[in-house]
């Protein structure tokens, strides 16, 4: 756990509708890219990073979502996910957890995630079926797996005026449970920053889906510029 956090730089745009979006530019800048099933060493204790994330079921947003995920759940194969045996309907899907649903639980990982050793691919069979599809894995996931790492923060100030931040998750967001992983991928981004290419570059499909087309457009706008402003000694 990072006892001392490195201080956060943020960039903000204004737009006609009274909305600030404000982002982390200290992560979006930095290399930060998932990465599971290479180095990743999971969120339980003690784990060896098989499961990565994937050690409890993903909430579910609404009923809407629910469904998306029943409908691509029901185009897997058995080639594909690992469970496929396991789920006999669409309520194997899903369980409840105070009072909220979230994805099943099959050997202490979410009954999408495949092990290492499955012949179609260790990870997310959704996030798998989706990449042999030629699609967005994120348009078949709980919003929840493909918006970590970003967090997405509303404030009013009570006149009218709406805040939106865009940042990294911290082990607290997570409330009293973020302080018993045993690793959290942003804690640190030095050995999380794995390529040269910025993290915002990388996630843009992402940010596109989380705030819209107009604040990404002012971010990229932006950070294109400063790249382009850093003076390159001549050799």
């Amino acid at each position: 756990m990072t006892a001392n956090p490195s201080p956060v730089n943020w960039v903000s745009f204004s737009d006609p509708n009274d909305t600030t979006w404000l982002f982390d530019l200290s992560f979006l800048n930095s290399g930060w890219s998932c990465t599971f099933g290479t180095t990743c060493e999971g969120t339980e204790p003690n784990d060896n990073g098989a499961r990565g994330c994937c050690a409890h079921g993903a909430h579910i947003i609404d009923e809407t979502e629910r469904d998306l995920i029943a409908q691509y759940a029901s185009q897997l194969t058995a080639e594909q996910w690992q469970n496929h045996a396991a789920v006999g309907a669409d309520a194997d899907l899903f369980s409840a957890e105070d009072g909220e649903v979230v994805t099943a639980v099959v050997d202490e990982a979410c009954v999408f995630l495949n092990s290492p050793d499955f012949a179609g691919g260790h990870g997310c069979a959704l996030h798998i079926a989706a990449l042999e599809d030629g699609e967005r894995p994120l348009d078949r996931k709980p919003a929840v797996c493909w918006q970590v790492p970003f967090r997405l923060e509303n404030y009013e100030d009570g006149s009218g005026t709406h805040t939106v931040a865009v940042r990294a998750w911290r082990r607290s967001d997570w409330g009293d449970g973020g302080s018993e992983f045993g690793w959290w991928c942003t804690d640190d981004l030095q050995p999380a920053a794995t390529t040269s290419v910025a993290t915002w570059r990388t996630h843009l499909d992402e940010l596109h889906e989380l705030v819209g087309a107009w604040p990404v457009e002012q971010l990229s706008a932006y950070l294109e510029a400063a790249e382009t402003s850093v003076d390159i000694p001549a050799t």
